[in-house]
């Protein structure tokens, strides 16, 4: 599994806070939708009887008008979350090219430290030309193997070609 950069595992973090955060206002919406249809029918009922009913029935809206003003600011709260998702993932886009620079630039300022003092220099110099001689051997040995396996293998046919010959001669003469 590939690890994440800080700002990667963040911006996965607010996503998820969102979408739950998302799903609760759904299922808190869904709440007051009810329990006002409930209200409202008791209310109905309850105005004909007494005013002691019509009481409850204020009580009850009251409450169900709370509730719709939670789920209200549950969903706020859910899309400002989800915001703040993106704004982490549209930082990394902005992060990446200034570290791919910031790497760039290390690389050259190494480079340039390596060259500028002498002693640095030869010994990467010397570093080099110990590589590319250890290449050339290994490139030369490797060489001088396939050489000789090409040369056994001419040989080798050459011979049974001499002696294919040989023997043709051979019946030719017998011939004449």
């Amino acid at each position: 599994m590939a690890t994440q950069t800080t700002t990667q595992r963040q911006a996965a973090a607010k996503k998820a806070t969102a979408t739950r955060k998302r799903n609760v206002a759904k299922q808190s919406a869904s709440s007051p939708k009810a329990s006002a249809r409930r209200t409202s029918n008791s209310a109905r009922s309850s105005a004909r009887t007494t005013s002691q009913a019509a009481k409850r029935s204020s009580q009850s809206a009251r409450s169900t008008a709370k509730q719709a003003t939670r789920t209200a600011a549950r969903s706020v709260d859910a899309q400002a979350t989800r915001l703040e998702a993106l704004a982490r993932q549209a930082e990394r886009v902005a992060l990446i090219p200034v570290g791919a620079a910031l790497e760039a630039r290390d690389a050259v300022v190494d480079t340039v430290r390596t060259y500028t003092d002498s002693r640095t220099a030869k010994r990467q110099l010397d570093r080099f030309e110990r590589r590319g001689a250890a290449a050339l051997r290994r490139d030369r040995q490797s060489l001088e193997r396939t050489a000789r396996a090409t040369r056994r293998d001419i040989e080798q046919r050459t011979d049974g070609l001499r002696s294919g010959t040989s023997s043709l001669v051979d019946e030719v003469r017998t011939l004449i």
